[in-house]
């Protein structure tokens, strides 16, 4: 776990748009699970024209119901890791990819404060997950700064990770 830098909501209208690119370059849709960020990632993505062509969904799935029913996360997961565990957000984005139509998907969760964190998961922990239909990697990291702060470098982190991911699988 590591602190990240602070988030520039012009950095991520940049990576936002690198995503569109990318995917629609390569006819490949995207679907996002995002309770941590409450689909921040979604609307930078849908805020680029023409993201109809690669943006497929997107899931806030707040509640720990919510993430087993809409998105499948095994009661076990959640009771065993946490909703914030990589185990979590690993569930989250091939559950993601299970109810949708897509290709590729990113989900995140955390504890993005002022309350909530633990002294094993502090305020600013967060937990990420890229996925297709062969493969997961997961990342955690802590982040530094205000609700808005945390989820904002949150939502510039999945993006930028999602970039190494799908460039690696598609290269």
């Amino acid at each position: 776990m590591s602190l990240h830098r602070a988030y520039d909501p012009r950095a991520i209208q940049a990576l936002a748009r690198r995503v569109v690119r990318l995917f629609s370059e390569n006819a490949q849709r995207l679907t996002t699970a995002e309770p941590c960020t409450g689909g921040w990632v979604a609307q930078a993505l849908t805020a680029i024209p023409g993201s109809s062509s690669c943006f497929d969904r997107g899931f806030v799935c707040y509640s720990n119901d919510a993430k087993r029913e809409m998105l499948g996360v095994p009661s076990e997961t959640l009771d065993r890791h946490g909703a914030v565990s990589e185990a979590a957000a690993a569930a989250m984005a091939r559950g993601a990819l299970r109810h949708s139509t897509s290709d590729w998907s990113l989900s995140i969760t955390g504890i993005a404060g002022p309350d909530g964190g633990t002294p094993e998961k502090p305020v600013g922990v967060v937990c990420f997950a890229w996925a297709c239909r062969d493969r997961c990697e997961t990342r955690t990291r802590r982040f530094d700064g205000s609700r808005e702060a945390v989820r904002g470098q949150s939502v510039s982190f999945a993006l930028e990770g999602l970039l190494d991911f799908a460039s690696l699988r598609s290269a």
